[in-house]
């Protein structure tokens, strides 16, 4: 006789292009069937990731845009489900249910924190909520910079959290690096750099970088969008970056990283980037700004990048320059990340987590 699979809602705003919703998406596809039923909880059925979902989950859609109004259909969905497992993969979700966890006594809630706490919610009303955190049976920090914070600025137990880093699907990104088109041109170094276009993700410190590789044969080429759009342009055109594009979202941004001389993350903080993770699972070498979010667990210094302060935008920009022209061996990158992060080494400790439980 066959026993009885446990049970798993995930919850996500949306299945957008964002480093959660991928993870999410990874983890939920290679869940073991046998033990789990995975469900997935999202407040708009859209977004990229839809078309890497696999298609036995269920997706529950609550048709409903803020956080705040999602509670009063997250809950009475739960009740009905009545699930072995929650699994959140947004702080903000996470800290407005963790007060009501308590009246669900025999499910297990387990919150994936995305960002370093103390620096990323700054609203006082949100925090408020952080106040229950400890509710949560398990939380997931993808790295000591944001495990730290959560106990120190939070006030998390220590005991109730555990450090998973991201995992990478190098067989999903490998299915889409076919492409023959070319990106970018052969006049120029080509840089990189992706994510929403936000104060956060620090491209308006990237083009005060640029302002001073002018008169290089330099190129950056910008892909994402965000609140943070006109101002950037404005920046753009007032500083007369003609070395700078910006190119918008692309469905498959593997290509332009495998194609580029240079990947550049530019955030102020992070959680742990998923994109310096597929940087480097695309063999393209990485220059990191020296900011909070597990930079210095994924960087290998000289084996698939290095880490230098963005805020010395001159030293910035000369070690630009300085690595565009050298050569960094593509599988040496890979192998660097496919070791630490490859999704088997990574969903080996979801796994556990779950058992746990």
């Amino acid at each position: 006789m066959l026993s009885k699979t446990k049970t798993i809602v995930f919850i996500l705003p949306d299945l957008g292009q964002g480093g959660a919703e991928r993870v999410i998406t990874t983890i939920i596809n290679h869940l073991d069937r046998n033990k789990y039923t995975p469900k997935l909880i999202l407040f708009e059925k859209k977004g990229f990731y839809l078309n890497d979902l696999a298609k036995d989950v269920e997706i529950i859609e609550l048709n409903v845009s803020r956080i705040r109004y999602s509670i009063f259909k997250i809950i009475p969905t739960l009740k009905k489900i009545k699930p072995d497992f929650v699994f959140i993969g947004w702080g903000e979700i996470s800290a407005f249910i963790s007060p009501l966890i308590p009246f669900f006594r025999k499910t297990k809630f387990i919150a994936r924190e995305t960002n370093v706490v103390s620096q990323h919610v700054k609203r006082k009303e949100i925090r408020f909520f952080y106040r229950f955190y400890n509710n949560f049976h398990k939380i997931i920090a993808q790295s000591d910079d944001m495990k730290n914070d959560l106990v120190k600025n939070i006030g998390i137990k220590s005991e109730k959290i555990v450090k998973i880093n991201n995992p990478v699907d190098f067989e999903l990104i490998e299915s889409r690096l076919n492409s023959k088109e070319k990106h970018y041109s052969g006049e120029f170094k080509n840089v990189v750099a992706i994510g929403n276009l936000s104060e956060r993700k620090g491209f308006d410190l990237l083009l005060k970088v640029f302002d001073k590789l002018k008169e290089t044969n330099i190129k950056l080429h910008i892909l994402g969008d965000g609140l943070q759009k006109e101002e950037l342009l404005k920046q753009k055109e007032n500083s007369n970056l003609k070395n700078v594009e910006f190119l918008g979202i692309k469905e498959n941004p593997f290509p332009y990283l495998q194609q580029a001389d240079l990947f550049i993350l530019s955030s102020r903080y992070e959680g742990f980037p998923n994109v310096l993770l597929e940087a480097g699972a695309c063999g393209t070498y990485a220059l990191a700004n020296d900011c909070p979010g597990g930079i210095g667990e994924i960087i290998q210094n000289e084996v698939n990048g290095e880490i230098c302060d963005i805020n010395d935008s001159e030293r910035f920009s000369l070690k630009i320059s300085e690595l565009v022209n050298q050569t960094h061996p593509q599988e040496i990158i890979k192998e660097s990340i496919r070791s630490r992060f490859a999704k088997g080494v990574i969903l080996d400790k979801y796994n556990k987590i779950f058992e746990d439980l």
